[in-house]
């Protein structure tokens, strides 16, 4: 079972979880940079939340089944229809062979997440099958590319409420090992500012602007350049932070100030262009304990799934349908 791809945008990738264990090799985590949305696909269609899945950055594309395939669409919430009908966003689908799927510009957040039952059977590298596109593994997906299915059927027609991510907001944080090096007045200027994110964002990190003065570490052009991960808050010269993302480089000298949480790094990557964002700091207890309560919600999505029940208004052949079964009377 496939998919093959007529159209797609410019920064469509395959993305899972990511490889670990490699930064002192020099390549970073990389995978879905809303790792939550690989979790709500698996939840919908019943399979590991370690499958592969295609990462739309604001723009889908167009998509053929070679072969009868259930499919989901999770993630920044996208134009999608099947054989120019509409279908729900945050739902599981089935695709008969010869329909198409075409899924178009972003509404709100960057990345959209097609989701095929089985997950998308990539080629493995280095234990995972992301793209990494900064270290030059893999590429991103091209029109006429085949998109394999794994061994699993999946279901169709369920749905999942999606978590609310795709608008910015407070992201939580807690200090690194050099959040010393700014100054109690930068820190308390740094939690207090609500900051908006810039222009400038790709999978290796997003820049954030702000009124007023930068923000900058004492002795900052003596730091030696130490490892970094995703969800590091990096002050570049300029004072702009910038939060790295899954495919940030493994090392750097710019100063830190905080870290996300892993469990806010979702929200941090869906932050569209323009949008505010405000950091809070919490302790280390505090950030263990939201991370275990983050990884019990993860295991309970599969419980939160329940039917889809479709729009009469969407459906073309409604007459078609049964819609009235047995004897009825208008005064019993």
């Amino acid at each position: 079972m496939s998919l093959r791809v007529h159209q797609i945008g410019p920064a469509c990738t395959v993305q899972d979880q990511g490889r670990t264990g490699l930064l002192d090799q020099g390549l970073s985590r990389s995978g879905a940079a809303d790792q939550l949305a690989l979790h709500e696909g698996a939840a919908l269609l019943g399979h590991s939340p370690d499958c592969a899945a295609l990462e739309m950055a604001g723009i889908g594309g167009t998509f053929e089944a070679t072969q009868p395939i259930n499919i989901a669409l999770t993630g920044a919430p996208m134009q999608a229809s099947i054989d120019i009908s509409p279908v729900a966003w945050n739902a599981s689908h089935p695709l008969e062979p010869g329909q198409k799927l075409v899924i178009g510009a972003v509404k709100q957040g960057n990345y959209g997440y097609l989701h095929i039952a089985g997950g998308i059977d990539a080629p493995l590298f280095l234990g995972s099958r992301a793209t990494h596109l900064t270290a030059n593994a893999g590429r991103a997906v091209q029109a006429g590319d085949l998109l394999p299915a794994g061994q699993a059927s999946g279901r169709a027609g369920m749905k999942l409420r999606p978590d609310d991510r795709f608008n910015g907001g407070e992201l939580r944080v807690v200090a690194s090992f050099q959040t010393p090096l700014f100054d109690q007045n930068t820190r308390d200027r740094f939690a207090g500012t609500t900051f908006r994110r810039g222009a400038r964002a790709n999978r290796m990190g997003v820049q954030l602007d702000c009124d007023g003065d930068g923000f900058a570490a004492k002795g900052q052009l003596n730091i030696l350049s130490e490892v970094i991960t995703p969800g590091d808050i990096q002050m570049t010269g300029t004072g702009n932070p910038f939060i790295l993302l899954p495919e940030c480089q493994t090392t750097g000298g710019y100063p830190r100030i905080a870290t996300v949480l892993p469990c806010d790094l979702p929200r941090a990557a869906q932050t569209p262009a323009g949008a505010e964002v405000r950091f809070k700091f919490v302790t280390l207890d505090d950030a263990v304990a939201l991370h275990a309560a983050y990884l019990a919600d993860l295991s309970r999505l599969r419980a939160r799934v329940e039917p889809l029940v479709r729009d009469p208004n969407d459906i073309a052949d409604l007459l078609s349908y049964q819609l009235i079964s047995g004897m009825i009377s208008a005064t019993d």
